[in-house]
């Protein structure tokens, strides 16, 4: 059994191969050099952070399935200074298109310490940023854009930091590293 945590940087397709004409995306491919390995999950395109990958259907499952509830920490980069009435929403569950989320645990967090995303962000000088560490249970298509919007501050930068008691913890953009399937790792 392999399993491989990778530091997906921003614009790499969740996938080996980009299927759609016109210029080539970066893929895995362009990074991880392991064959039958495919991914636990997704991270959108424009996301960054933890991507696990694995040759074990069972433990693919098992991490991705939102029926096994696995938490995903996720460090997001907002528009705005969410007040505690925001921070409530996101905790109690917010309303989306396609139903109510789960409660999330959502905190303000300092600005972390992260590698430069390339593209940078879009600084606008009148509105300040803020960054939260939201965990979620499920895993809806672009939930932490989607429910961040919800509350009036759109994500700007998302990072997935955690995936259970996966990590992380010092693995730099665009580098993996076999990791054990009972790892257990420092919360970010």
């Amino acid at each position: 059994m392999t399993l491989i945590a990778f530091n997906k940087p921003f614009g790499v397709l969740c996938q080996f191969t980009d299927e759609r004409t016109g210029p080539p995306r970066p893929t895995l491919a362009n990074f991880i050099d392991r064959p039958g390995v495919y991914p636990a999950g997704r991270l959108d395109h424009d996301s960054e952070g933890l991507l696990l990958l694995t040759d074990d259907g069972r433990l693919q499952a098992r991490i991705s399935d939102p029926r096994f509830k696995l938490p995903k920490t996720y460090l997001a980069q907002v528009e705005g200074i969410p007040d505690e009435a925001a921070l409530t929403a996101l905790r109690k569950g917010v309303r989306l298109k396609d139903g109510v989320t789960l409660p999330a645990d959502a905190e303000l967090i300092e600005d972390p310490e992260l590698w430069p995303r390339d593209p940078p962000i879009r600084v606008r000088k009148l509105i300040p940023d803020t960054w939260l560490r939201l965990t979620i249970r499920e895993g809806r298509n672009r939930q932490i854009r989607r429910m961040t919007a919800a509350i009036g501050h759109p994500t700007l930068r998302l990072v997935r930091w955690q995936i259970g008691d996966w990590s992380l913890e010092g693995l730099a953009q665009g580098e993996w590293r076999e990791v054990s399937e009972t790892q257990t790792s420092a919360r970010a």
